[in-house]
């Protein structure tokens, strides 16, 4: 485990959001993972419910990059929290706090907890 790897779920989360598949990206939560999403004041506990997140949001087309990223290694877990900022199909942006939680099942690491808030100040 490094922290190139753990950087690098990011990238597949997001190449995932551009292929506007909403299963693409569900498939990289665990089954009893929890997201509390930037855009939605429901918090997601299943995959139902957070496919039906991601249906939404990537009708908007989003294209996010990491700001700043800080990663935390353990045994199975795995922490990556930072700022990253999203572009949309309509030109807009939104920049949030997230954090990923990550726990090691057999060779893959799944998202278990994903914490994602709009920016309270405007830069």
């Amino acid at each position: 485990m490094s922290e190139t790897v753990i950087a690098s779920l990011f990238d597949d989360w997001n190449s995932a959001l551009q292929r506007r598949d909403p299963n693409s990206v569900v498939a990289l939560y665990a089954p009893d993972a929890i997201l509390l999403p930037t855009v939605s004041n429901q918090v997601r506990h299943n995959h139902q419910e957070i496919e039906s997140y991601f249906v939404d949001f990537i009708a908007r087309g989003p294209s996010g990059k990491i700001d700043q990223s800080n990663i935390r290694l353990f045994d199975h877990l795995a922490i990556n929290s930072g700022v990253y900022t999203f572009s949309f199909d309509d030109q807009t942006e939104v920049q949030a706090r997230y954090t990923f939680v990550y726990r090691r099942q057999g060779d893959r690491w799944m998202i278990i907890e994903h914490h994602s808030s709009k920016m309270p100040e405007s830069p």
